[in-house]
């Protein structure tokens, strides 16, 4: 199995001093479902911003290493570019349009692949709100009417609509009931296999993203100190105590 992404030796400042990360490599086998893991403030949102060409809106750049897509090194493509390539990017925060009804958060989308309209066959709507079925019943419904669950549930159609071939999404969980945050990541394990999408999460709820994800990272202090098969990881007490914090241990049992 080829890769879809592969980042290596990859060092992030921010300003002219402020290491985000340093030295940090990983790979995203085609169709593959990998879990960035660690505490806030790790660098793992840094990771996603260096892949998806977000840094420089943020005074952030790569100090040293290489990032590739499909084989291509795109460490100095532009973000726009990017997305047109197919690499979706669902940022912390979920960014949907409030006053916009959901089916027109969808059809954002389509500006991102290029396309200069909407028009985007109505299978790729049917596709989304079977994922979603949440997200039919209130299509026409302002997307900032809906709950927390549901929001992230549209930023994940959102990006989909877009006919992703590498999909990322930072901290799906965050903020949501317990219950929520599992159906979304029962959902993008659903995508992953029914379409054999690439998948990169960050994540700190730890249990629920290793229950989904087939191989694991965790960064701390911006720098790589574990990795491996999800159920291995998970096997790994110390490694939510150590590396992740109080609140992510609470979070693995």
């Amino acid at each position: 199995m080829g890769a879809a992404l592969k980042v290596t030796g990859l060092s992030v400042v921010y300003g002219a001093a402020i290491e985000a990360l340093e030295d940090v490599s990983l790979v995203v086998p085609e169709g593959g479902f990998v879990a960035l893991l660690g505490a806030n403030g790790a660098g793992k949102s840094t990771m996603l911003k260096a892949i998806s060409g977000l840094l420089r809106f943020e005074n952030g750049r790569a100090r040293s290493g290489r990032i590739e897509y499909d084989g291509e090194d795109i460490s100095a493509v532009a973000s726009h570019q990017l997305a047109r390539r197919g690499i979706l990017h669902v940022r912390e925060g979920r960014f949907v349009f409030p006053s916009m009804t959901v089916e027109e958060n969808l059809e954002a989308a389509a500006f991102a692949r290029g396309n200069r309209g909407p028009k985007v066959a109505r299978h790729v709507y049917d596709e989304i709100f079977e994922y979603f079925p949440s997200l039919k019943r209130r299509r026409l419904s302002p997307a900032g009417y809906l709950s927390g669950g549901e929001q992230q549930m549209l930023a994940i159609g959102r990006a989909l609509y877009a006919q992703p071939k590498l999909l990322m999404v930072d901290e799906a969980s965050l903020g949501l009931a317990p219950k929520v945050a599992a159906e979304i990541f029962e959902i993008l394990a659903r995508i992953n296999i029914e379409r054999k999408l690439s998948i990169l999460v960050v994540e700190q709820n730890v249990s629920l993203a290793l229950r989904h994800a087939s191989y694991g990272y965790v960064l701390e202090s911006g720098r790589l100190v574990q990795e491996g098969e999800a159920e291995s990881l998970m096997d790994r007490d110390k490694l939510t105590k150590r590396y992740l914090g109080a609140a992510a241990q609470q979070n693995a049992h």
